[in-house]
């Protein structure tokens, strides 16, 4: 039968470990004084007292200020720093309780600094020791040969560049052996960090591999270290990675929340939204908690990607209760069990309503009493509008025009109204109803009653990665399928942003615009428009593949009510500089209230009885920039 013995405690073995310290400090410390031919004589009677002594005092000090509990694997400065307080606060105890009992008649006070500075080496010297072996040698020879490590080569040499470094060697990222760094900044060619060389700049890329290619050292994949890298720069980068046969992936941001610290340097891959995302806007957070902390908000169309973004981040403000309004059972279903589950809580209510029903969107702000709503329930899938302008009218003017009158009737504090660049010159039935949508608010925030009650804006930008309808969803199931990839001209283009961004800077402009007079209409800066052919291209690279060798990109020209490239402001419409960084502001013309509503009537009448002819005719009417389809005016009833 085999022997077990206990497992030592390691908190009990580095106590015992600094206690034996101690004592050895003294004693080293006296006989260096006295050297060794002296020191049996020259410390006759009070070697033993002081040894107690000096030892009892570091038990006290080291057990105070905890230094035993702190782990030698990952000894820091930190660390050290509270190992040079633990010995100078036992000397400094030491000195005048030595005093008070000998009155130091025969301990030479000389022999003081020196216990201090061989406690001091003897308390971080094995700390430091045992980190060096465990991060090199112990690393090498049980965890894993060097040869067993993926060379990687860092893009940015910075302090997450650092980080990750130090990460190879303690776990963390082990699997990753750095063999060199470029840096976008030139200065920087020929420095290292940690042992590893920069270099150079992103262009001198090939270089590098030919030469780690020479010390057998070539890397199978880049890692993006730098969160500021431009997307131009991210883009050539994948371009070049693909074209070395290199695997391109990046750190995680500071912004990329995680609770498992021990998996937060692990590379994951680049997505599409590193090639196409801007610095991060700095946002006014404490305007934006007071807009929403203690009132009621609603959001309609909750369960929609907007929508259930926009409740997210309004649980995250603190307010007092959430309506959450969508008429899809199962999205509305979604959303609140994910609210329930991230706040238990905050109180909620959901609603199964469709904004096409006034009654019952009267009803639910009647009886709930909502201070603040945020009104993305829209349709906005183009050709699907476009093949059903009366729904599309339907949903988005009198759905609209329905929870800005409820809004005004519960007196309601403000209404934020979600709109699209689509609304702006449109040529699609979406586009017109999204801008016929805002004129209406435009035109009852205008209204001295209304205004009184309710204060409105609307917000306007592009399209949203990921977002329900959006092509990026599409390329990812067709490159999944093989292709083809279908883009419908090559020359068309789009704004994109993210979903977390996007609502932000919708909750920015909320704040903002809560203490204006008249309503405005911010938009959000969506950057430089991006081409699609180009988007379909990175992203079938970011799946490992060739575009048109391995996956084809096919045109299938463009769908009814489509534009080749959208704007953000209209014909005619004058635009201001930033309010804050990331967000515009849009003047638009001047709106008779009462005209608006009448037309928005017979607007809702015409959709209802299924007259879409008359439907055009009267978005026309209300919206001048309006041109629409050819094909949709055939198709439309006469």
């Amino acid at each position: 039968m085999a022997i077990r013995f206990p497992r030592i405690n390691r908190t009990y073995a580095v106590a015992v470990h600094d206690v034996l310290v101690a004592a050895a400090a003294f004693v080293l410390g006296l006989l260096l004084r006295h050297g060794a031919d002296n020191f049996g004589a020259a410390t006759t009677g009070f070697i033993v007292e002081g040894l107690l002594l000096f030892t009892g005092i570091a038990v006290v000090v080291f057990w105070r200020t905890r230094i035993y509990r702190a782990l030698w694997r990952y000894c820091s400065l930190r660390d050290v720093i509270e190992l040079v307080k633990a010995a100078s606060l036992v000397v400094l105890i030491f000195l005048p309780v030595l005093f008070a009992v000998t009155r130091l008649e025969d301990f030479p006070r000389s022999s003081l600094v020196i216990i201090w500075i061989l406690l001091m080496l003897l308390l971080i010297g094995p700390r430091v020791a045992y980190r060096a072996l465990v991060e090199r040698s112990m690393a090498g020879l049980f965890e894993r040969a060097e040869q067993a490590r993926v060379p990687v080569l860092l893009i940015g040499a910075g302090t997450a560049a650092d980080e990750f470094i130090r990460s190879t060697t303690s776990g963390g990222s082990s699997g990753y052996r750095v063999v060199g760094l470029l840096d976008d900044d030139p200065k920087k060619k020929g420095a290292n960090i940690r042992g590893v060389r920069v270099f150079g700049t992103l262009d001198m890329l090939p270089d590098a591999l030919r030469k780690l290619k020479r010390q057998a050292l070539r890397p199978q994949r880049l890692i993006l270290t730098d969160e500021q890298l431009s997307p131009d720069k991210v883009r050539a980068l994948l371009v070049a990675a693909d074209g070395s046969g290199l695997a391109f992936a990046r750190l995680p941001r500071l912004t990329d929340f995680r609770t498992d610290k021990g998996q937060a340097l692990a590379p994951k891959p680049i997505a599409i939204e590193d090639l196409l995302g801007r610095p991060q806007t700095v946002l006014d957070r404490a305007g934006m908690k007071a807009l929403v902390a203690g009132r009621r908000v609603c959001v309609t169309g909750a369960g929609g990607t907007i929508g259930a973004e926009l409740s997210r981040q309004i649980a995250a403000l603190g307010p007092v209760e959430l309506v959450l309004i969508d008429h899809a059972e199962f999205n509305l279903y979604a959303i609140d069990a994910e609210i329930a589950g991230e706040y238990p809580n905050l109180p909620r209510q959901a609603v199964l309503a469709d904004v096409r029903e006034r009654a019952r969107v009267e009803m639910t702000f009647a009886r709930l009493r909502p201070e603040l709503v945020f009104h993305a329930a829209a349709l906005k899938h183009v050709p699907i509008v476009e093949d059903n302008p009366n729904e599309g009218v339907l949903t988005n003017v009198i759905g609209t025009r329905n929870v800005a009158d409820a809004c005004v009737e519960a007196g309601v504090g403000l209404m934020v109204l979600i709109s699209t660049d689509k609304a702006v010159n449109p040529t699609s039935v979406m586009g017109a109803s999204k801008r016929v949508a805002e004129c209406y608010c435009q035109a009852k925030g205008s209204d001295h009653e209304a205004r009184r009650r309710t204060r409105f804006v609307t917000v306007r930008f592009g399209n949203v990665l990921g977002s329900s309808g959006s092509v990026v969803p599409l390329f990812q199931r067709q490159i999944a399928a093989g292709g083809p990839v279908t883009v419908t001209h090559p020359e068309v283009t789009r704004f994109f942003m993210t979903t977390r961004e996007a609502v932000e800077l919708v909750l920015q402009a909320s704040a903002l615009g809560a203490s204006e007079v008249e309503p405005p209409i911010f938009v959000l800066d969506m950057g430089e428009p991006i081409r699609i052919a180009d988007l379909a291209r990175q992203m079938i690279r970011l799946a490992g593949r060739q575009p048109e060798r391995d996956i084809k990109i096919v045109y299938t020209g463009l769908r009814p009510g489509e534009k080749l490239h959208e704007a953000l402001f209209q014909e005619g419409e004058h635009h201001q500089e930033a309010v804050v960084a990331g967000l515009h502001r849009a003047v638009s013309r001047p709106l008779d209230p009462t005209l608006i509503a009448r037309q928005v009537d017979e607007l809702g009448a015409a959709a209802r009885a299924g007259l879409t002819s008359r439907v055009l005719a009267l978005m026309t009417a209300l919206v001048p920039e309006y041109r629409a389809a050819p094909t949709t005016l055939g198709r439309a009833a006469p």
